[in-house]
């Protein structure tokens, strides 16, 4: 009996070491752009090594597009790992800035009390404006700026989710072969 695989499409998050070079957005970005892929969420920073970047992608998409947008990725000479996190053993979390009319005091005060309910913090204050930093998930995003469209939101910028799996685990974990996907990208 063949094993039947979940056709269902759901958020999946994809994390990517790669090596920090010029360019290597743009490719991983153009093999989702080739396989159709929509990319719901992108944030690319720096980790402990420099030379080595971590993209965290999350897709719409079902089991088996996942798995070979994954393996795709892995033949890529510029990625040193791939691993689409579990949801259950993940930590997800991205940084919201709003920036919230408030020209008067009895309006801050309110904008203050419920960005302290989403324990967020108030980074800039002026006559006509405060501006929140959150960090949280896209529900906890999404539940304070409902609250804050009464106020008026004047500007908004999400940064995208990052993520890591919580424990021990690692993107870099030792259970792979040694040399697994980096076989044939170093014959250049």
């Amino acid at each position: 009996m063949k094993k039947q695989l979940d056709t269902e499409r759901k958020l999946y998050t994809l994390v990517i070491l790669v090596q920090d070079v010029p360019g290597v957005l743009s490719q991983v970005a153009r093999l989702f752009s080739r396989k159709g892929y929509n990319i719901e969420s992108l944030a690319v920073g720096t980790t402990d090594d420099p030379k080595v970047s971590r993209i965290t992608i999350e897709i719409l998409a079902d089991e088996n597009q996942t798995r070979l947008i994954a393996s795709q990725l892995r033949k890529l000479i510029c990625v040193h790992s791939v691993k689409v996190l579990v949801p259950a053993h993940a930590i997800r979390r991205e940084l919201v800035l709003i920036k919230v009319k408030a020209d008067t005091a009895v309006i801050r005060n309110e904008v203050i009390q419920i960005a302290n309910i989403f324990r967020a913090s108030i980074i800039d204050v002026s006559v006509s404006s405060l501006t929140i930093a959150l960090i949280g998930d896209e529900n906890k995003a999404e539940a304070i700026q409902n609250l804050l469209k009464e106020f008026g939101i004047l500007e908004l910028v999400r940064t995208g989710m990052v993520a890591l799996e919580r424990g021990q685990f690692t993107i870099d974990e030792q259970t792979k072969m040694k040399g697994e996907y980096d076989y044939g990208k170093n014959v250049l």
